[in-house]
């Protein structure tokens, strides 16, 4: 087991995120004992294992207590503590509401993209699933007729924003359409930004630009919120 473990630090420390499927991060999900161990070595360096069960991979991020030691010392840090510009912020924030709000509510309802809803009846016991199944992307095009003139001009926000997105692994841009990256939904925490975007000036936006939102917080009741989350990780 100790070589798995520090190959697994290691691998995480490299990569930052690795996929669930990896048989080393799927051990870390189902083997306390071998988590125990894995959570003791990356807090000895001030990091923690980042892990939502609906998000396709798992991270790891600084401890709380780790955050002001590290970045306090940056005048970015107020805003963000990778660097990333007030425009980086806000189109990485529209980016998520358009990917991950849909997608979430799918897995929550245990549907799949093109789903016609006739499966309705088993749906509740069916895996959750996580992916190109239940995640869209959206087209570069459109997020640049909606957006574009919000934030600057079309070139600024292909080369200076969506680009830095892409290099930090938040999205990945293909044939003109813009997928989910591995960190967009395990670093960005849901219950925390859901309800603001879908009842805040954000979904009034999005709303006028002609995009369909969940109506409810896909976690808007605890009682539904515990039980799906327990059904998911228990889908390794």
């Amino acid at each position: 087991m100790e070589q798995q473990i520090r190959t697994l630090t290691a691998r995480l420390l490299a990569s930052r995120s690795l996929p669930r499927t990896d048989p080393l991060v799927r051990r870390a999900l189902v083997d306390e004992t071998f988590r125990v161990e894995l959570d003791a070595r990356l807090a000895a360096v001030g990091l923690q294992l980042i892990d939502n069960p609906y998000a396709e991979h798992v991270a790891t991020a600084l401890t709380e207590d780790m955050h002001e030691p590290v970045f306090g010392a940056t005048r970015e840090y107020a805003a963000s503590n990778i660097g990333l510009t007030r425009d980086q912020l806000a189109l990485l924030v529209v980016i998520w509401a358009l990917i991950i709000l849909p997608k979430r509510e799918r897995q929550v309802n245990r549907q799949k993209l093109g789903d016609d809803g006739q499966g309705d009846m088993f749906s509740k016991n069916a895996p959750v699933e996580r992916g190109d199944a239940v995640s869209s992307p959206i087209v570069e095009a459109s997020l640049l007729a909606d957006f574009a003139n919000t934030l600057g001009h079309k070139t600024y926000v292909q080369g200076k924003l969506l680009s830095r997105l892409a290099q930090l692994g938040f999205i990945e841009r293909k044939a003109g359409l813009i997928h989910e990256g591995p960190l967009l939904d395990v670093l960005l925490d849901y219950r925390t930004l859901a309800d603001r975007i879908v009842h805040g000036t954000l979904g009034e936006v999005l709303a006028q630009a002609g995009h369909t939102l969940p109506s409810l917080d896909a976690f808007a009741d605890d009682d539904v919120a515990h039980v799906d989350e327990t059904d998911a990780e228990d889908d390794y």
